[in-house]
């Protein structure tokens, strides 16, 4: 059982090392358990408005009485594209391929 378990540990690091994955998340030098992850804009503009959805959003959904910012700002419009724009970029990819390839080795016993 054991020399089972030390084959299935070699196979599953050669199926980690042959892949690019865990390039999501990127380690921050210097302190233990947090991460940066990359969010790619084209412009302060298009970064201030991502946020502004973000939070307009989350006003509208946290406060039943708000069915529109009016009292907080001039343009109550939500760009949900830019909300699951967002959501697109923070998907690990690489890591899902990882979990599919994880899967096979589980299912080849």
């Amino acid at each position: 059982m054991e020399e089972q378990n030390k084959e299935r540990a070699v196979e599953l690091l050669e199926i980690m090392n042959k892949g690019r994955y865990f390039t999501t998340l990127k380690p921050v030098p210097k302190e233990n358990n947090s991460y940066t992850i990359t969010l790619k804009v084209s412009s302060y503009n298009e970064l201030n408005l991502m946020v502004s959805d973000l939070l307009k959003a989350s006003i509208i959904l946290l406060n039943p009485d708000a069915q529109s910012l009016s009292s907080f700002t001039k343009d109550n419009n939500v760009n949900v594209m830019t909300l699951l724009e967002i959501a697109l970029q923070l998907l690990p990819e690489e890591e899902m391929e990882l979990l599919d390839d994880l899967r096979k080795l589980y299912y080849k016993e």
